[in-house]
């Protein structure tokens, strides 16, 4: 009598394990395949998102015929299925409000796979958005600085409705920086500006779009001397290398000259004849 009983129920739950593994490969392979093409961020972040998108309507249809199979009709299968999502809204609140952002981030797309983003406190470089989580390739975290520290944090769905989200790459991948160098009063300032943007030039030369066009140099006093403030525009990506590169050629360009000085707080003693 238990070999009968059980033998429809067994035969079913094979079907399901055979289907989900056939249909899972599937999904893996023409994934994998469409990613190998991928020429840019947002068809890497279209990719992604429309496989998993697929695989969530496969699973729910999926388990809805099978609960359609056993409940016998329509009506019942229509009672079943409204007090098994009532259950679910009370027991599941947050998860839920997790898959309405999810929904909100795939629809309105606030920011994508690889763009650079702020959330809860967090910087990181989006990998993967689930149904669950949101996983940054964090940034910073272990360093005072904004270079990739090895770690992954996966932040709640659900907190994107009571959180400020900075997207840092929202319109293009560059973002502005700034180096500020502090020049002696006796120093030829527009000799200084001039290497500045000159090793500028130098070091971003490799680099296309704004990087080559847009640069900026502000000059204002302080306590030691003039302080020249180098703009530009870089990719987000290179912020930390490109900064120290220009640095150090400012650094070795002044050495070079007699006439341009690093200003730095320092007492000096001045004797005038009188």
């Amino acid at each position: 009598m238990l070999n009968i009983t059980y033998t429809p129920l067994l035969k079913t739950l094979i079907l399901v394990l055979v289907v989900f593994i056939i249909y899972f490969f599937l999904i893996f392979f023409i994934k994998r395949k469409l990613l190998k093409n991928v020429k840019t961020k947002i068809m890497k972040h279209n990719v992604i998102i429309f496989s998993n998108v697929i695989s969530y309507i496969f699973i729910i249809i999926f388990l809805a015929i099978i609960l359609f199979h056993y409940s016998g009709n329509l009506l019942a299968f229509g009672i079943g299925a409204g007090l098994f999502s009532a259950a679910i809204g009370w027991a599941l609140q947050r998860p839920i409000t997790g898959l309405a952002a999810w929904i909100m981030v795939v629809v309105k797309r606030p920011f994508r796979i690889g763009d650079r983003i702020s959330l809860n406190g967090i910087k990181g470089d989006v990998t993967d958005i689930t149904l669950t989580h949101i996983y940054l390739k964090e940034v910073g975290g272990t360093i005072n600085s904004e270079e990739v520290s090895g770690r992954v944090v996966m932040i709640p769905n659900s907190i994107l409705f009571e959180q400020n989200i900075i997207n840092y790459t929202f319109q293009d991948e560059y973002v502005l920086d700034e180096i500020k160098i502090s020049v002696t009063y006796e120093s030829n300032l527009e000799k200084a500006i001039k290497i500045c943007k000159d090793v500028a030039e130098k070091v971003l030369e490799v680099s296309s779009g704004k990087n080559s066009k847009e640069k900026d140099v502000q000059v204002s006093f302080n306590d030691s001397g003039i302080d020249i403030k180098l703009k530009y525009y870089v990719k987000i990506g290179e912020r930390i290398k490109l900064s120290s590169e220009i640095t150090k050629g400012i650094f070795k360009e002044f050495a070079k000259e007699k006439d341009v000085d690093f200003a730095y707080p320092h007492t000096e003693v001045i004797l005038k004849k009188k």
